[in-house]
């Protein structure tokens, strides 16, 4: 069992606790730390198992969800938890979250009761397409559009960069449909697999493996009572989803951070050299108090945004904190395990080389570390205006 006493700090509270040496249990005995070639497949595979034994319920909020509202604190403990064990299985769990988040947030009661049951059981995959090839942190640049016919909206344009893009029984797909410029004329629909129109345009391959595809939108006729939220509401939407999950990305950096400081650990005080082991050198120990501090640092940033949002306050400036802090803490974390590790530490497969694959996509995906920085200097810069 890893050291577990921040989960003492103020920011949580027992049933918090409870929650984390439960679900660290439970993973360590149900979630593996490798996945075959069938990704899909491992997948699939790992949302029905989450959703079995009730984790998914953490992921979605209401009356289908483990609380009335969604903990933000509790989620960013099982990504974290996860993300020590697995990053696929930290990814199956933060996607059934993300791809369900708007429907949970801001959804019907109609669109709850189709589709959140099913996420929490683990029965049906969900996905957030909101990137394209030429909007992805500007979202207002957004091309894909959909018009009104009658009781449908018909939806054109691309989706890329879509995790879950494949496998998905549905999406939560944002397309504009120009109550107004930019950034105001966007509106969120659900569009099941299979409607008409829709297609997974092309697989995507990334250095983690994940399911990612790039969509497509011909002539796609979407009933109107799968809008979710207003005309013109489709940023808010994304948005408030984004804030939830942007905290919880920070919290599954810092689960890599963790378990790389232990292998590094374990390294430090086994390996050989000189007649003596590598902890012993000055040098080696310097390196990991950095490590140390730097995981601290990120944790203490991650949970008080989660705590925040669960406060029910704005959380823009501190989640980014939180983000930037935690994935390119963790990025640095683990390149020093990676080199504790030597020529080890680059061989397929071993934990620390999986690790440095692992993080890299953390620091673009929901906010690229570039783009936290400018909304954190936006946010400090609006006090002064």
């Amino acid at each position: 069992m890893p050291d577990r006493a921040y989960l003492d700090w103020p920011f949580l509270e027992p049933r918090h606790k409870e929650l984390a040496l439960s679900f660290d249990t439970w993973a360590s005995e149900h979630v593996p730390h490798t996945h075959g070639k069938d990704v899909d497949g491992d997948c699939r595979a790992l949302v029905k198992s989450l959703g079995a034994a009730g984790w998914l319920r953490h992921a979605v909020g209401g009356e289908h969800g483990a609380a009335s509202a969604i903990d933000t604190r509790a989620i960013c403990l099982i990504r974290e938890t996860l993300a020590r064990h697995s990053g696929l299985a930290d990814f199956a769990f933060a996607m059934q979250g993300l791809g369900s988040g708007a429907i949970s947030l801001q959804g019907t009661q109609a669109q709850k009761d189709r589709y959140l049951p099913r996420v929490a059981r683990g029965e049906a995959i969900a996905a957030f397409a909101l990137s394209e090839p030429d909007a992805g942190s500007d979202v207002a640049a957004m091309q894909c559009s959909a018009r009104v016919e009658g009781d449908h909206a018909v939806l054109d344009g691309e989706k890329t960069w879509i995790s879950n893009g494949g496998i998905a029984d549905f999406y939560v797909v944002f397309a504009r449909t120009g109550e107004a410029p930019g950034a105001r004329g966007i509106s969120a629909f659900i569009v099941d697999a299979g409607t008409p129109g829709f297609e997974i345009a092309e697989r995507i391959e990334v250095i983690a493996p994940h399911p990612l595809a790039r969509l497509k939108f011909t002539n796609c006729r979407v009933p109107m009572g799968n809008r979710i939220g207003e005309a013109g509401e489709g940023f808010k939407v994304a948005m408030r989803t984004l804030d939830v999950f942007r905290t919880s990305v920070a919290a599954a950096a810092l689960g890599f951070a963790r378990r790389a400081l232990d292998e590094a650990l374990q390294r430090a005080t086994t390996r050989r050299m000189f007649n003596q082991v590598l902890a012993d050198f000055q040098l080696t120990q310097a390196r990991l108090a950095q490590m140390a501090t730097t995981v601290d640092g990120a944790a203490l940033l991650v949970y008080r945004a989660a705590w925040q949002r669960d406060q029910g306050r704005g959380v823009t400036r501190e989640a980014a904190m939180a983000k930037l802090s935690a994935t390119e803490g963790a990025q640095q974390v683990i390149d020093a395990a990676v080199q504790m590790f030597g020529g080890l530490g680059v061989v397929s497969g071993q934990p620390v080389e999986m690790l440095y694959r692992d993080i890299r996509a953390l620091r673009i995906y929901e906010g690229a570390s570039e783009v936290q920085q400018l909304i954190i200097a936006r946010e400090l810069l609006k006090d002064m205006r």
